[in-house]
């Protein structure tokens, strides 16, 4: 199973940072972060721009279309597509949200996993398959819900904790989404953060919060890659890293 680490800073790429970035890219990125919807179908010079820069950079796959707790079956022709994308632009790093966001069609939001022993046991089989159909190990992303889950036999950082524990995956942290979760459900996001397998990140997406960005740095020896998504705040982490 392939394993890549990445580290230093990278950008969150839309396309409205292809014309900026066409002509110089700032010389402390070190990676890019696709999200598939972005670019899958885009043609023209769009797609030149891109392969131009891809060819260039190492990236990073953010997905959020596998539903991993769903009850439905994996979509087999959505893995497909998804390891074609990755071979077509050098991707290394694949960062999947765990929730649930599909049954029998497309739900079109997040929804929690029941916080339970059997939900752990089936993410993890999930993840197998996700792993095996795209060769490689991937990360598990945490994503705000608008609701709290139903079924509840462990706290959501501990739900976690378990997931990764049983799969030998990895953990992606958005702290952007963390603190917006603690916000919505009114707990400390600096206590979630602590409760988690930090010696299992190797990703972070940058938020706004300084204090658990230095909490994860000092835990994890700042031996993650960074990401942020647009070029101010691309400016002001390298002044860190």
């Amino acid at each position: 199973m392939k394993h890549h680490t990445l580290h230093g800073m990278g950008l969150a790429l839309s396309p409205a940072f292809l014309t900026t970035l066409k002509s110089a890219v700032p010389a402390h990125v070190h990676f890019l972060e696709l999200t598939p919807p972005d670019w899958v179908g885009r043609c023209g010079q769009v797609q030149a721009n891109l392969k131009q820069l891809t060819q260039r950079y190492v990236g990073v796959c953010l997905s959020q279309s596998l539903s991993l707790g769903g009850p439905g079956q994996l979509d087999k022709n959505v893995l497909r597509d998804l390891r074609a994308f990755m071979a077509e632009h050098n991707i290394r790093v694949f960062s999947e949200a765990l929730s649930w966001s599909a049954d029998d069609a497309p739900l079109f939001i997040n929804l929690p996993i029941p916080s339970t022993r059997a939900a752990v046991s089936w993410t993890v089989s999930r993840i197998a398959q996700v792993q095996d159909a795209l060769g490689l190990r991937i990360g598990i992303r945490n994503v705000a819900h608008r609701m709290r889950p139903l079924q509840v036999e462990m706290n959501e950082a501990q739900f976690i904790s378990a997931v990764v524990d049983k799969a030998g995956c990895s953990l992606h942290l958005d702290l952007h989404e963390l603190a917006a979760h603690g916000l919505r459900f009114g707990f400390d996001p600096l206590a979630y953060l602590q409760a988690l397998p930090l010696a299992s990140i190797d990703y972070v997406r940058v938020g706004q919060d300084d204090a658990l960005l230095r909490e994860v740095l000092a835990r994890t020896h700042r031996r993650v890659a960074r990401c942020v998504g647009d070029m101010k705040q691309l400016n002001e982490e390298a002044l860190t890293c």
